[in-house]
């Protein structure tokens, strides 16, 4: 019982009460805005996120969650060693971490290890709605599935909370 969800739909579905959790798999993501500053970080002359607007804006959204009460978190799968991109983003997650999301850190073996599924990557909102991400072969998001059954949702609070649980936290804090 899962619903598709348009690229277009997919900001209206991040709302969440208490808590909101992400897992991220993918080796990098087509984010026209994130070019410029994984360019730059890549040649060595990174600059802060807080340059980009779009992320500036998604860390002053982290604050006022955070300050509101309520938790987002996220588990990055990321092989040793890492991507270039993955490399800018844990520079990135740095900021994220600043501004109160929590961030950890686990290989694919680990997470195989876990039993975690690394297929997806998906958004769990206050442990009764998953949105199920899907890319299109450039990694560009295309959309997702929104699944509210119990017993689907249930899986993936499990697999959660293996991620969470195996997962190692970022180093270090950013000034914001």
């Amino acid at each position: 019982m899962a619903r598709w969800v348009t690229r277009e739909e997919y900001g209206s579905l991040f709302t969440f009460e208490h808590t909101a959790f992400r897992l991220e798999v993918k080796p990098f993501y087509t984010v026209p805005y994130e070019f410029e500053s994984v360019a730059a970080f890549v040649a060595g002359q990174p600059v802060p996120p807080t340059e980009v607007p779009e992320l500036d804006q998604w860390f002053d959204y982290v604050r006022e969650q955070v300050d509101a009460g309520r938790t987002i978190e996220r588990v990055r799968v990321q092989p040793d060693p890492p991507t270039d991109y993955q490399r800018w983003e844990r520079y990135v997650g740095l900021w994220n971490a600043g501004a109160g999301e929590r961030i950890g850190y686990i290989t694919p073996e680990r997470a195989a290890e876990a039993g975690i599924p690394i297929e997806h990557d998906w958004w769990l909102f206050d442990s009764k709605r998953i949105l199920k991400i899907e890319f299109d072969e450039d990694l560009v998001l295309a959309g997702g599935y929104l699944i509210t059954r119990p017993s689907e949702v249930a899986k993936f609070c499990a697999w959660r909370d293996l991620a969470v649980h195996n997962s190692a936290p970022i180093d270090g804090a950013a000034t914001t």
